[in-house]
């Protein structure tokens, strides 16, 4: 019996009764093709390949369990194989197929396999597959595996390592002849270490020596994925206060730390927040620090405005965003100079509520930018933009010069036929 019924959200499907048969043949043709596929058509192909996945995932758990698993290892190998040649530029193929991956492991669990076989069918995935882009996650299949299929999966990997030679430094490691099976071999380290719930292991594995600020990120990934989150938090802080930094590798550590102590020891928010906006005194920074201040944030208000000053934008974008205060934001792009013309198209957007006479001349001085290059595209939103003013100024002493204003741009541009056309479309006198 084919999928019957389509559920609410994403369009995912209810899979009632079937058999091995009816579930391939629902689920493959959508997978298989041998057309061409480039760009566009990629797409059209990924979002046919995602609805075979929703009806795999209808199936799990409803199907007969040993026939979704076969299905989905087969829809895999299919998937791998169309993508191998396919233009998907934008991505949706390669989501479908990590929508397989995912699954696997999860009918895997319930259909228990061979674990001989299973490992076997892993071990080709990541050496011997299509494609080499995808990766699969040895903890996730833990449960289907067991404690036998574990310990024939880490012999695989030995023995695999053991006929490669000499294994190279860390650092040396793309240089290899054999550096994708290194790789997928200190990745599967990595992945068992988080299985095993050994620390030290998990340390070794992650951190190699804590080159670049994202190895400490990746130990602190680690370490609260297995419960662990004290060391999260500190490996998370190490990483983006003492390690390799400041940039955007520690930044993003500083946000994983910030987010597992707002998780798991809250206690301390205010003061994680108080030294990361310390080190990247930004907008986004300065709304984190806010909020964990709450009724204290009046002392470190002004702290925060003078560290933001000397970046007129950030301190804009905290105004506008994290403080709600349009009237700030508007006073701080003129004192401060703000240079960044689609803020500035923000902020008079949300100031023309307060004064909309007062945002006139941002206004113009957008327009003005606009039409500093010859491109159709900056003359529609020029068309626009002086649209705008005349509905703002109409009824006021400022509708007959933003008329004079069209006319003298008119006047001075009387050579570009393309600005005329797109003045005239836009209704402009």
């Amino acid at each position: 019996m084919r999928v019957d019924c389509q559920a609410a959200g994403r369009g995912r499907h209810v899979w009632q009764h079937g058999s091995m048969t009816d579930l391939a043949d629902e689920v493959l043709p959508l997978i298989r093709t041998r057309a061409e596929l480039w760009r566009r058509r990629a797409s059209q192909h990924g979002r046919q390949m995602d609805h075979a996945v929703d009806i795999l995932e209808a199936a799990a758990g409803v199907a007969d369990a040993k026939e979704v698993y076969n299905v989905t290892t087969r829809a895999i190998a299919s998937a791998c194989s169309v993508i191998s040649r396919a233009d998907d530029s934008d991505g949706v193929m390669g989501t479908a197929c990590r929508r397989l991956i995912d699954l696997h492991p999860r009918a895997a669990a319930i259909a228990r396999p061979d674990p001989r076989r299973l490992v076997d069918w892993m071990i080709k995935f990541q050496f011997h597959g299509v494609v080499d882009y995808f990766d699969i996650d040895v903890a996730a299949y833990a449960e289907a595996l067991g404690e036998t299929g574990v310990r024939l999966y880490r012999e695989a990997l030995a023995e695999i390592a053991g006929g490669l030679g000499d294994e190279p430094a860390p650092t040396d490691r793309w240089r290899s002849a054999h550096s994708h099976e290194w790789w997928v071999i200190q990745y599967n380290r990595q992945r068992l270490a988080v299985l095993d719930k050994d620390v030290e292991a998990i340390i070794a594995t992650h951190w190699c020596g804590g080159r670049v600020a994202a190895q400490y990120e990746a130990v602190a990934k680690a370490l609260a994925e297995i419960g662990e989150f004290d060391l999260a938090i500190d490996w998370a802080r190490r990483g983006a206060m003492e390690g390799p930094g400041p940039g955007f590798q520690a930044a993003q550590c500083a946000g994983l730390w910030r987010s597992l102590v707002a998780d798991h020891n809250p206690g301390q928010a205010l003061d994680v927040g108080v030294q990361v906006f310390a080190r990247w005194p930004t907008a986004e920074n300065a709304t984190v620090l806010r909020d964990a201040a709450e009724d204290r944030w009046p002392e470190y208000r002004d702290g925060v405005m003078a560290a933001l000053s000397t970046d007129a934008r950030q301190a804009v974008i905290f105004a506008m965003g994290g403080l709600k205060d349009v009237d700030l934001a508007w006073e701080l792009a003129h004192e401060l100079g703000l240079g960044d013309g689609r803020l500035w198209s923000d902020l008079a957007k949300q100031y023309e509520r307060i004064d909309p006479l007062a945002t006139l001349s941002v206004h113009r001085q957008l327009v003005e930018g606009a039409l500093g290059e010859a491109d159709a595209t900056q003359y529609r939103l020029a068309a626009r933009r002086l649209v705008t003013m005349r509905r703002l100024a109409a009824g006021t002493a400022k509708a007959d010069q933003i008329d004079a204003y069209i006319a003298e741009l008119r006047e001075t541009h009387r050579r570009r036929p393309r600005l005329q056309r797109e003045f005239d479309k836009a209704g402009l006198p």
